[in-house]
């Protein structure tokens, strides 16, 4: 899910950024979302592989773990609080996750959280 309500671009709110342009935030959101969603195939077109770009990020986990860096990153692990694993920002560290992150979010990406993790633990269950 994509956290639309606390997105900024250099410490502006992206809805005031789209208005000025004359867009509609709603279109934006499309574009981007669907942008990320095909990524994948994006770098399948241009590499024949998508190999690199997961490469790339486990070599740069591993880089942080390794140096104990306690860097900010977007990562999987399970999370008490939706008794399910999620990728949250998080502090990760030589001994993992430090701590996890839960961003600012209107009530409808609450919600929508709320519903993804209730779709993960009820896959998880059928396993």
């Amino acid at each position: 899910m994509f956290l639309w309500s606390t997105t900024r671009i250099a410490g502006v709110p992206i809805s005031a950024l789209v208005a000025e342009r004359g867009e509609t935030l709603d279109s934006v959101r499309k574009q981007v979302e669907k942008s990320v969603r095909y990524a994948n195939i994006t770098i399948i077109e241009g590499n024949d592989a998508s190999q690199f770009g997961i490469g790339i990020v486990a070599a740069r986990i591993a880089e942080i773990v390794l140096r104990d860096e306690r860097a900010v990153i977007p990562i999987g692990s399970y999370n008490d609080k939706f008794d399910v694993t999620l990728s949250l920002p998080s502090i990760v560290g030589r001994s993992g996750v430090v701590r996890i992150f839960e961003p600012e979010m209107s009530a409808e990406e609450q919600q929508a959280l709320e519903l993804s993790a209730a779709n993960l633990r009820k896959s998880e269950r059928r396993i």
